[in-house]
């Protein structure tokens, strides 16, 4: 069932697509100085390793510019935050194209070099309002982007956990970003005024069917930081871990969100 027109917010044009070139830049410096071994690493998702994690996050990229090159659709049928449940019968191939990908290009550097190169290209040419035509429906550009920056801001987090000793950079916006789209995509998941749900500096949402609250402090209350709420979100965090070391702060009887999580793996 659509959710997106529950609960909208927008996103700056330019910022976003300031953030995913950003980010991407500091993805492909870091994978630039891996020797072979650490490339051969496992990751936390599944059989990938390190080069195909980093084979995956120029696909995530390159996308863009594969839905510039096809015909614009007509209508924008895909909203932002359906775009996690509308994508999920994907994953399996996206899986396998990774694998493909990373098999066939062993030069990683240029594999980004001509990604970002693509993607400066495409983006200089392209309206803030073209709708881009995905696997999923139609988009519009600016919010695919956001989904753009989530997947690179989980993703370096991914990268970051599995080469001991690599620490790439978030950007700020692109984080920023993703904090909001998740915390969203939870406030449409469970629609409601009974928790408020706490991620700063970037997000603050209410959510779970309740009592609404109006003034004065909430009876349930759900704080954490942003890559902490952003582990909890996308599966790479389990709720009762999380509270245990008091990653999370959670108070009152509504404030368990471990029913509602992950939103996306």
């Amino acid at each position: 069932m659509p959710t997106a027109k529950k609960r909208t917010r927008t996103y700056d044009p330019a910022k976003i697509r300031t953030a995913v070139h950003a980010q991407f830049g500091h993805v492909r410096q870091a994978v630039a100085t891996l020797t072979p071994e650490q490339l051969a690493l496992p990751t936390r998702l599944g059989e990938w390793t390190v080069r195909d994690l980093a084979a995956h996050l120029t696909m995530t990229v390159a996308a863009v510019s594969r839905a510039l090159e096809r015909e614009e659709p007509a209508t924008a049928d895909l909203a932002l935050l359906d775009y996690a449940s509308a994508t999920a019968p994907f994953a399996e191939a996206i899986a396998t194209g990774t694998r493909q990908l990373a098999a066939a290009q062993p030069d990683l550097d240029a594999l980004f070099a001509r990604t970002e190169q693509e993607l400066a290209e495409r983006l200089d040419a392209a309206g803030a309002s073209r709708v881009l035509d995905i696997r999923a429906g139609g988009i519009t550009l600016t919010d695919f982007l956001v989904t753009r920056a989530l997947e690179l801001v989980v993703h370096t987090d991914d990268l970051n956990a599995a080469v001991p000793g690599l620490d790439v950079p978030l950007d700020r916006q692109a984080l920023a970003a993703c904090t909001r789209l998740l915390a969203d995509t939870l406030a449409a998941k469970a629609p409601g005024g009974a928790t408020e749900v706490r991620i700063p500096p970037y997000a603050v949402v209410q959510c779970v069917e309740g009592p609404r609250h109006t003034r004065g402090t909430p009876p349930n209350v759900v704080e954490t930081d942003p890559l902490t709420w952003i582990r909890l979100a996308t599966g790479r965090l389990e709720w009762k871990d999380a509270v245990a070391d008091a990653k999370v702060g959670a108070s009152g009887e509504r404030a368990d969100l471990s029913g509602l999580l992950p939103l996306l793996t």
